[in-house]
């Protein structure tokens, strides 16, 4: 069987204002651990720039798929060019850049919108049933599309419980987990893992949390190539 392909849509390159990089590169090293292959994404739009040294605003811009061109070694393809239907899994890590650049919640919470690209291609794989992952606070960009769309999610950001009730509040399940635990959606084939929405842990067990999510998004992306894909409903 060949290997699956996952599309992983990251949002700039830095944590507070995009991809968190870490856990993008644990994402990408799991990925290849687990024999898929790998296409980045990134939409093509400006976003504010943060001094990572001074964590303030400069008042700058920076464009978010050349930022992500970064973390991809050049490797990376404007999202406006893809299709959810184009992968058997799709992946988005964290970093303020899901909440800043792919979706506005940072700023409007639950009654902000995600990024059109975004939304298109992640409405595309719910619809059908094209496996989605998401750690840190990216679990929130598909809980703003599921409430739009009226699709209900099972996910976790951790135990911020102020968090928790605001996902629960669009009508999802919220599930506390651990950094090293991922919540998994079986009937929506969505896995989700907290990792450094807990600021007091190291590297190696944000890993083990990031692990568990992506070789479910694997395993249930390998049913794609055993099984007609369903039509979009």
């Amino acid at each position: 069987m060949r290997s699956t392909s996952i599309g992983v849509i990251l949002s700039g390159a830095g944590y507070l204002d995009g991809s968190e990089i870490q856990e993008s590169v644990l994402v990408l090293l799991a990925l290849a651990r687990h024999g898929s292959t790998v296409k980045i994404y990134a939409p093509d739009m400006a976003a504010a720039e943060v001094d990572h040294l001074k964590r303030t605003p400069t008042g700058a811009e920076r464009n978010v798929l050349r930022e992500a061109a970064r973390i991809a070694r050049s490797e990376v393809t404007d999202l406006a060019r893809a299709k959810g239907t184009d992968h058997e899994g799709w992946i988005l890590p964290g970093g303020n850049g899901a909440v800043k650049n792919l979706s506005d919640f940072a700023s409007k919470g639950p009654l902000g919108s995600v990024n059109r690209e975004v939304n298109r291609v992640i409405r595309e794989a719910f619809a059908a049933r094209i496996p989605v992952g998401a750690c840190c606070i990216a679990p929130v960009v598909l809980a703003l599309i599921g409430k739009a769309s009226s699709t209900k999610l099972k996910l976790t950001i951790g135990n911020d419980r102020d968090l928790g009730k605001t996902i629960s509040g669009m009508g999802h399940t919220h599930v506390d987990a651990a950094v090293t635990d991922a919540v998994f959606d079986a009937d929506r084939k969505v896995a989700t893992t907290p990792a450094y929405m807990y600021d007091d842990v190291g590297i190696d067990q944000v890993a083990v949390g990031i692990d568990k999510m992506v070789a479910q998004v694997v395993a249930w992306s390998r049913d794609e190539l055993s099984a007609p894909r369903l039509s979009p409903r």
